[in-house]
Parts: structure tokens; sequence; C-alpha cells
């Protein structure tokens, strides 16, 4: 039987991308804010010890679980509650301790139980690789055994609200917020990195850990601290991705996002902050365009994965390049 010709299973559907243009670039810098948190933890271990935490992602889906048992404890359904914005403001706020509480706890836990020992016998670096791996299906499978396959009952937080309009495509609060809300949280972690003294100690060990250590910087303490951050955005992101995707919360639902948001680090330059916001809103933005061109949602998995590989082909140091030790303050 003859292969059917490509034109039956992928098509570039430019019409509809200009149509919907706009709004996919909203929805993209929405997305990509996500990505963005995510990026920042994987891209503050690789600085400081030159390690792909894949761990990471189940560190996020932690949080999105304490997300879904906080709202449902506060009595959040799958229908927006009848609250006044006040109330949902300090709902969202309890949520978002709850989240980044369990995403640092976990990151934390990582760090002692999966790399310290390892640090302390020295091991190579494939090591910690495997580690990396090993730690994040041993947690997934965790997660799984204790709440099984399904994904958890959706739950909305409240209903976005048209604030104005662009072009034609409206803009609604919940965009807003994530967005808003994310950018200034990479912009204090990155003056916190450039301008505080413990800032100063992760760029220190990050450009020489013998050296750092010899000056009087405790290492052991700046590798908790940025295991610590990464876990806060993470926790961060994973409120702002259970208020776009209310049915979000399954065992599994970290490792894609963590996929995309390692592409989004990778894209930006690995070990860079600021390279972690950029990536991520490019990978986001790319991520809708491609969705809408290729005329299907399920290929904006492909693109991270296409994009991730062509970065490493063209620029393996990515777009901006710049190690976290070798950062400016």
């Amino acid at each position: 039987m003859a292969a059917p010709p490509a034109s039956d299973w992928i098509t570039l559907d430019f019409p509809s991308l200009m149509q919907n243009f706009w709004s996919a670039t909203f929805d993209g810098l929405t997305f990509g804010s996500i990505y963005a948190l995510v990026a920042l933890g994987y891209t503050l271990v690789y600085g400081v010890l030159n390690l792909i935490n894949f761990a990471h992602s189940e560190v996020f889906i932690m949080g999105c679980y304490a997300v879904f048992f906080t709202l449902s404890f506060l009595g959040f359904g799958p229908s927006a509650p009848n609250l006044g914005i006040w109330q949902i403001a300090i709902n969202l706020v309890l949520a978002l301790i709850a989240a980044v509480v369990a995403s640092a706890l976990t990151a934390f836990l990582v760090e002692r139980l999966a790399y310290k020992p390892l640090r302390k016998r020295n091991a190579p670096r494939l090591v910690f690789l495997i580690t990396a791996i090993g730690a994040s299906f041993t947690i997934q499978y965790l997660i799984f055994l204790w709440r099984g396959p399904n994904p958890e009952p959706a739950l909305t937080m409240f209903r976005a609200q048209p604030i104005f309009e662009v072009f034609g495509t409206i803009i609604d609060s919940q965009q807003l917020l994530i967005v808003i809300a994310a950018v200034i949280m990479m912009v204090v972690t990155d003056q916190f990195i450039s301008k505080s003294r413990t800032g100063r100690g992760i760029r220190a060990v990050a450009q020489d850990p013998d050296t750092a250590t010899l000056m009087g910087v405790n290492k052991e303490k700046i590798i908790i601290t940025t295991f610590v951050i990464g876990g806060i955005l993470a926790g961060a992101a994973a409120l702002f991705y259970v208020m776009k995707i209310p049915s979000g919360v399954q065992y599994n639902g970290g490792f894609i996002l963590g996929i995309k948001a390692f592409a989004a680090a990778v894209l930006g330059g690995i070990g860079n902050v600021r390279g972690a916001l950029l990536g991520g809103l490019l990978l986001g933005l790319i991520g809708n365009y491609g969705q809408i061109l290729l005329g299907n949602s399920q290929w904006t998995d492909v693109v991270a994965f296409v994009v991730l590989v062509l970065v490493l082909l063209l620029r393996p140091e990515g777009i901006l390049g710049t190690s976290l030790g070798r950062s400016k303050a």
C-alpha cells in the first residue's frame, strides 16, 4: 500500500496563522512566561553545578498538586467560584504559598538525597545525569502510586475578564496576571543574582567553586539556596499552569512541560538568567505559531523538540550564551 502524500497529513495553513496571529501571540506569551519560570530552575542549577536537573519537572508538578489540594480544601471546583476579587486574591496567595513550599521542599530533598552523596564521592558528570533521570522517574511513579494515572478534577480559579483589545484580540485578566507576575518574579530573581550578597556567592561558585570556597563562600549553602530558588520559581509556575490548564494536574504532567522549559533554557543560553526569560517567551510564541500553522495542537510539543535540536546544532551556547558565572552585576 502506497504511503499517503505529505499534503494529507501535514499542511502549512498560512491564512489561519495570519488570521489568528495576535491571539496566538498573546497566548504564546502566557505559556512562555510559565516555561521561563521553570527554565530558570534548570539554568540556575546548571550554572552552579553544570548539571541538567531532569528532576526539576517533578519539582514543578509537586507544586501543581499543592495548588490542587489547597484550592480543593478552600472549596474551588470545576466552575469558577462566586467570590469577590479580594477573596479570590487571598485564596490564590494561599495556593501560591503552598505551591512554593511544596516545590522548594521537593527541590531541597532531591539535592540532599540524590546529588549531595554523589558530590561527596566526586562522581563523574554522567553519574549525576543518570541520577537526575532516575530521581525524575522515581518521584513521578511515587505520585502514580499515590494518586493513580488519571488527571485530578479540573479547578477553575476565576472567570477571566476582558481588559482591553489589541488589533481585534481581547486580552483578558488571566493572561495579564500570568505574564506580569511572571516577568516581575524573573526580574526580581535577576536582580537578586546580580546585586545581593547571596547572588554574588552564586555567581562566584558558578565561575570557580574552588576559588569561591577559598574566599569564604559556603559552597554547600549556595548549592542548597540555588535549588530552593529554582523550587520557589517552579511553585509559582505551578499556580499559573493550573490557572491556565485547570485539568493539567497529573502524575506525569510535568514531563512535557519540563522538556519545553529545558528547551527554553537552551534556546536563551543555559546558565543565563535573562536567557531563560527570553527563551521561554520565544518558545511559547514559536509553539503557538507552529500549532496554528500546522493545524494541530499536538505540534506544540513537536516544535519544542525541533527547536531544541536546531539550537544544539546551530548555536549550542544559546541566543545570549553568557554563563551565570560571567553574568554582569
